[in-house]
């Protein structure tokens, strides 16, 4: 940290800033899309709009310790003194990453038992696999780090199988107008949620001083905006599809006994 250039800090700064607009618009569309789904599906797209609050909150949070962790000074960056507050990342995750599962799954719209069941489970994985992750982060040697890092990769292994494995057979039941959505939500979890984890190593693999923090604090930014951004605009498509096409069944169902 005590090595940031100027540029750096403000690609961090800007990063912030950038993401904090973000997540406020997206949490803005995502509740106000309410009205245009059916009631199956409100919940879900109110879940869809808590988890960008919750990154909104989070990232102002953010973006003040980090603004107040270092000054420019005759066209350097120096250290205040305030230590910058990276816990409040993996406070966000522990709260946001389980909901993004969950709201997977109830735009699926599956049985009360299978929604209940893959909810839990996946939400349990979620918050230990985040859990793992924060003695690693704060860690100083390398073999703590890839100790942490190992055993949250295993929660995550599971998360995978459950979304492509234990999910085959509800995807196959999907309507054939959001099949591919819901495959493509499904993608884009994997996906992001494993930048996660290639962020985490930089300072591991000869990344150091500001360079490591401009590279994590930017990855961890951008993955942030894909896995809960663009994942709940991905989720409103799903259920502004599903809803469309609900109510054009029940369009022909009563005209037919006309």
């Amino acid at each position: 940290m005590s090595e940031l250039t100027v540029g750096q800090f403000e690609l961090v700064y800007n990063a912030f800033s950038f993401t904090i607009a973000t997540m406020g618009a997206a949490t803005l569309f995502f509740w106000f899309g309410r009205s245009q789904v059916a009631d199956a599906y409100k919940t879900a797209m109110t879940i869809t709009g808590l988890v960008t609050a919750i990154a909104l909150y989070h990232y102002v949070r953010i973006f003040d310790s980090w603004d107040a962790a270092f000054s420019v000074v005759d066209g350097q960056i120096k250290a205040t003194g305030v230590a910058f507050n990276d816990a409040y990342r993996y406070v966000d995750w522990l709260l946001t990453v389980p909901l993004l599962l969950i709201e997977l799954i109830l735009v699926m719209r599956l049985s009360s038992a299978e929604t209940w069941s893959k909810g839990v489970r996946l939400g349990a994985l979620a918050a230990i696999m985040v859990v793992l992750g924060y003695p690693g982060e704060i860690a100083t040697d390398p073999g703590t780090r890839w100790l942490w890092w190992a055993l949250a990769m295993v929660p995550f292994a599971w998360i995978v199988y459950e979304l492509f494995v234990g999910l085959s057979k509800s995807l196959a039941a999907q309507p054939d107008n959001v099949r591919g959505l819901v495959n493509t939500a499904r993608w884009l979890t994997v996906l992001s949620w494993s930048f996660y984890p290639v962020v985490f190593v930089f300072p591991m693999i000869g990344l150091t001083g500001g360079t490591a923090a401009t590279a994590v604090q930017v990855g961890y930014t951008v993955a942030d905006v894909v896995s809960k951004a663009v994942f709940g605009v991905v989720i409103f498509m799903i259920a502004l599809r599903k809803s469309q096409s609900e109510m054009d069944v029940r369009g022909d169902a009563k005209a037919a006994t006309a």
